[in-house]
């Protein structure tokens, strides 16, 4: 009997369907991606599964019907298209961060200008503190379809506070408890990417104290906003 037969997951994977596809056009509003590149996924709670994108197909034509299902294995359990290329990847990012509830892949100009560089964005805005805990770390170059990229992302998040990895000669990945945090991260990531290259055409900023670093992403990840409402 497949898992979806349940009323319960059925009506999660109902509602993460909706979600994808609201937040992928998120993805084509804050011009994060081009054609048909770039990529959101959520984990299906309480389940070994996750829907994500299909591959090759048009952001205006990436409704809540067209997201596909799979497993953590990158199987296909329900859906009329082939998953992402990237779907092993985000698998093994699920399978390795229990704590990570969704993962955005995008090429968005400026964070994939840091990718081609592979180097890391130093924290010398409040808005990196707040939200990033520090530099924006670079993970290792590997070639797309397997899980390489996944293994990369897990490593390099590990003993980080960041949400964002600069896959190396690729493309930001950014991970979050929800697809939308996941999608937020994405967002204020290209901001300071822009802001920190173009800060950088007039002389080298200064990075941030520690203690600074740390109280600010404090505020702003337990106080910042308003009570019982996520950041996101």
């Amino acid at each position: 009997m497949s898992v979806l037969a349940s009323s319960a997951v059925r009506e999660a994977v109902e509602l993460l369907r909706n979600d994808l596809a609201n937040l992928h056009r998120e993805l084509s509003r804050n011009e994060l991606v081009v054609w048909t590149a770039g990529n959101v996924s959520a984990r299906v709670e309480g389940e070994p599964l996750l829907v994500i994108k299909p591959s090759g197909v048009s952001y205006d034509d990436l409704s809540a019907e067209a997201m596909v299902v799979v497993d953590f294995d990158g199987h296909l359990v329900e859906g009329a298209h082939r998953p992402s290329s990237d779907t092993a990847a985000h698998a093994y990012v699920y399978r390795h961060l229990p704590e990570v509830g969704g993962v955005v892949h995008t090429h968005s100009t400026y964070a994939t200008a840091w990718c081609a560089r592979r180097e890391p964005i130093p924290c010398v805005l409040t808005m990196i503190a707040d939200e990033f805990g520090g530099d924006i770390p670079v993970g290792p170059f590997a070639l797309i379809g397997d899980e390489s990229i996944g293994r990369g992302i897990v490593e390099t998040l590990a003993g980080s506070r960041s949400k964002a990895v600069l896959m190396g000669g690729h493309g930001p990945f950014t991970v979050g408890p929800t697809a939308r945090a996941a999608v937020k991260a994405a967002v204020m990531l290209e901001d300071v990417a822009r802001t920190v290259h173009i800060a950088r055409q007039l002389g080298e900023p200064p990075r941030l104290d520690q203690a600074d670093i740390d109280r600010l992403y404090d505020r702003y990840q337990n106080v910042y906003g308003q009570k019982g409402s996520p950041t996101p």
